[in-house]
């Protein structure tokens, strides 16, 4: 019967057939399963690796790759290439999205790329991956250390800068402009009154050397080493451009973009006065603009020089006291030629004899009064008070040296607290610092943030009562008119300033020498002269620092320059 022939087979048959049916179907459910969670994985894995990438851990990194990587680049090295990368693109930023499953075990991503100088790229990135799981690895090659590149190739970039932009005074005269001489220094109409502040331009020094890279120079460029050729140094240079490529690709490209000129607050005229006055000296001149912090005259080392500022640290010393209600300025102190602290004779300058009310020793920057007034004041809140007038915190100034004053663990005793609080022991100053420190109490309390750069003004910073300050800004009109800095007297000016005599050698004596005058040198070269002013007082337009370096005493040496520059400024 031909009908039973095409229906039917055995029963055995029938059995095996429906089984081999059920394995096949049973085979293709778990390949399913088997390609989706390989698909979950790698994902989930090529998106981790992304995700570190972009947040710049590259140990997570490191660790989300083959074995056989792992074997060959130590993870320093691995971070170093993902990093140069970076660099080379002048990356400021990483973000991926658009994970998707590209076939043969790649799963591709969307790259932007945020570069300082290319723009944003939108690149693929395409990440290799084996195993399934937990056992999934990246299968890693150098064309995963940026979005974009392709097996063989690797990333590299050819950039360069355009002129470098001119630098001017507040009131529009060239400071420095065209190309830089052997020298490094830039041509000006001021001269010498130009090139002491704006510095000099030269090869990108080698500790520099990644920094600028990153930001997209190329390796011959000369850029501002000192001066105002360093502060200004992005904006003098403009953008770089160039083109990135990778292997004989182009990835992008751009064009360098010079810099607009840029204003300065330095006054012309001012800046002329400053380094005449200084007059080739070691030394250091500071003119601020108290109301704003606008720097307008700079001469010598007034950024850099870090020296003991001696008795103008007498302006935070007595600003302390005052607010600690531990004097009054009619509080009497002996009449003496010095203080033992800790066993100690701490001496007055040339051995004087001093004392009288806090204003009489204020106005005679009276050591013995004092070094005993800063004991007595203690480390942590003399320290506190000069951190309040800007000491141990950056300027802002490019370049610019941050004064000190050491911790009170390093102030440990009475002796090193009177000779901190007289402006000697571990503390240092800058002119620029000592000059912040009177515009402060010639603006009540409120201390200017220095800057050099017209329209930057930075606000300032309530650092005192403005009570204390008017009673500091009393005892520095004293200082003027009565004390050791009559030689800064104007008339028809109250001009209210602070001497200093700070000693380079010695500051206590001990043992056969407290009968030798060891702490008041009578040789000028063991002194640095200091002087820090405003004027005119209750409504101040200028501040003023001089320091000296081995100069002898401030109020002779220091001083007078200091008139002659606030003459000029204050003259219309």
């Amino acid at each position: 019967m031909r009908s039973g022939a095409r229906s039917g087979r055995s029963p055995a048959a029938r059995r095996r057939a429906a089984l081999l049916a059920g394995l096949a179907a049973v085979a293709l459910v778990v390949g399913v399963i088997v390609g989706a969670n390989h698909d979950t994985s790698a994902r989930r894995l090529a998106q981790d690796f992304a995700a570190a990438w972009a947040r710049g851990d590259y140990a997570s990194m490191y660790a989300d790759v083959d074995p056989a990587t792992s074997r060959r680049p130590s993870v320093v090295r691995f971070a170093a290439e993902y990093r140069r990368a970076l660099a080379t693109a002048t990356a400021t930023q990483l973000r991926f999205d658009h994970a998707r499953d590209a076939g043969g075990g790649v799963i591709e991503l969307r790259a932007r790329v945020h570069t300082r100088i290319f723009g944003t790229l939108t690149l693929p990135l395409r990440v290799p991956v084996e195993g399934t799981g937990s056992a999934a690895r990246i299968r890693w090659s150098r064309a995963l250390l940026f979005p974009g590149l392709r097996p063989g190739e690797a990333l590299g970039r050819t950039t360069s800068l355009a002129h470098r932009s001119a630098l001017l005074t507040r009131q529009g005269t060239v400071l420095a402009s065209g190309t830089p001489d052997s020298a490094g220094q830039r041509a000006s109409p001021l001269g010498a009154a130009a090139t002491a502040i704006t510095g000099t331009v030269g090869a990108i020094p080698r500790d520099a050397a990644a920094a600028y890279y990153a930001a997209g120079y190329p390796p011959d460029a000369r850029i501002g080493l000192s001066g105002l050729e360093r502060v200004f140094e992005t904006r003098l240079a403009g953008t770089p451009g160039g083109t990135l490529v990778a292997g004989q690709r182009q990835l992008a490209s751009s064009s360098a973009q010079a810099g607009s000129a840029v204003r300065t607050t330095i006054s012309d005229k001012l800046q002329r006065v400053a380094v005449t006055a200084l007059a080739n000296r070691l030394g250091a001149i500071a003119i601020l603009r108290p109301t704003t912090g606008e720097i307008l005259g700079l001469a010598g080392i007034p950024l850099s020089g870090l020296q003991p500022p001696g008795s103008t640290f007498k302006m935070v010393t007595v600003t302390g006291v005052l607010e600690a209600h531990i004097a009054t300025v009619r509080t009497q102190f002996p009449v003496a030629t010095q203080a033992t602290l800790s066993g100690v004779p701490l001496q007055n300058a040339n051995g004087e004899s001093c004392g009288g009310t806090l204003a009489e020793a204020f106005a005679q920057s009276c050591n013995s009064v004092f070094a005993p007034l800063g004991a007595k004041l203690g480390a942590r809140r003399l320290v506190e008070v000069a951190r309040s007038f800007g000491f141990n915190e950056p300027t802002g100034i490019p370049g610019a040296a941050t004064s000190s004053i050491p911790p009170p663990s390093a102030i440990p005793d009475d002796l090193a607290a009177g000779s901190t609080a007289i402006g000697q022991g571990q503390v240092q100053a800058t002119a620029l610092q000592m000059a912040i420190v009177a515009a402060t109490i010639g603006m009540h309390g409120r201390r200017p943030r220095p800057t050099l750069g017209a329209r930057t003004i930075r606000p300032a910073v309530q650092a005192i009562s403005p009570r204390v300050a008017r009673t500091v800004e009393r005892l520095m009109l004293g200082v003027v008119r009565s004390g050791t800095g009559t030689s800064a007297a104007i008339p028809g000016v109250p001009v209210a300033g602070k001497t200093g005599t700070a000693e380079l050698r010695q500051t206590v004596c001990s043992g056969s020498q407290q009968t030798s005058g060891c702490g008041a040198s009578s040789d000028p070269r063991n002194t640095d002269a200091w002087f820090a002013a405003f004027a005119p007082a209750a409504r101040p337009r200028l501040a003023v620092c001089v320091m000296l370096v081995g100069a002898g005493a401030g109020g002779s040496t220091a001083a007078p320059i200091a008139r002659e520059v606030l003459l000029a400024g204050l003259h219309r």
